[in-house]
């Protein structure tokens, strides 16, 4: 079987890795796609770094009985609790997680080296990104705080309301002297918009996505897997609700889900 012209495979705990997908997508116009979306099961970052794993695990091999060629983690969260441990048991097949990129890219992005870390309960009590960042900045001066709330905004389209706004005073209460605020979940890029009108200028909004995204293109180069043939597709496999995927799931994309190309299946 000619691996390159297979497809990347792409999970996350809903729909948040869509950004992930939306970036890679830009990024790699010529690769195909498989992206997995546990919505029975979100959210995962209020569960156990076990119970997560377990879950990795489980998203993994669907995706491996794919025939895909690389693997994606588009969740901090399950990056966090099982990123090791899926690129030991999948030795034959790159595995990249989100929080790497992520931090490499916050510590690109800022400048006093003070950077705010918004993310989910499992990510921030894991310490990944903070150590992350300070292998990279041995001198950077972190604030990480816990914003599960945002997880559920996002999913119910929540992107810039009363509520949204609301739960944002709180988050980022008691922020000040810091200049880039890095979005520690695949969820938050839906506030970006928001977070740019709200924050001040001077303030750097990092994602993961796109600094994934250049990694994943780094890997296939490496290792001689970039796509060979001209043509592309993107699946979709969705362990709840077809429908409300597809409705929510394109403001995370960022364009409409073709309701033919997602599918329901059974874990």
């Amino acid at each position: 079987m000619n691996l390159q012209n297979t497809p990347i495979g792409v999970f996350d705990s809903g729909m948040g890795g869509l950004t992930v997908l939306r970036a890679l997508r830009a990024a790699l116009p010529n690769e195909s796609f498989i992206y997995l979306g546990d919505t029975a099961r979100l959210p995962y970052g209020t569960k156990s770094a076990d119970t997560v794993k377990q879950y990795a695990v489980q998203m993994a091999r669907i995706l491996i009985e794919k025939r895909i060629k690389l693997l994606v983690i588009a969740c901090n969260t399950a990056t966090t609790a099982a990123l090791s441990h899926l690129q030991a048991m999948l030795p034959d097949t790159p595995v990249i997680g989100v929080i790497n990129p992520g931090a490499q890219a916050a510590v690109a992005a800022s400048k006093n080296q003070r950077i705010a870390v918004i993310a989910t309960e499992t990510t921030i009590a894991s310490q990944a990104y903070q150590q992350a960042i300070l292998a990279m900045c041995p001198q950077a001066k972190i604030t990480a705080r816990t914003c599960g709330l945002l997880v559920a905004l996002a999913e119910e389209g929540m992107a810039d309301n009363a509520i949204t706004h609301a739960a944002f005073d709180h988050y980022l209460a008691g922020f000040n002297e810091e200049d880039t605020l890095l979005l520690g979940c695949t969820h938050f890029p839906v506030f970006e918009s928001y977070l740019k009108k709200r924050l001040p200028t001077s303030v750097n909004v990092v994602d993961s996505a796109l600094a994934t995204a250049l990694a994943v293109k780094n890997v296939l180069h490496e290792k001689h897997l970039v796509n060979s043939d001209t043509t592309s597709e993107v699946r979709y496999l969705v362990t709840d609700s077809i429908q409300r995927f597809q409705a929510v799931g394109a403001l995370f994309l960022g364009a409409p889900l073709d309701k033919q190309t997602i599918a329901l299946i059974d874990i």
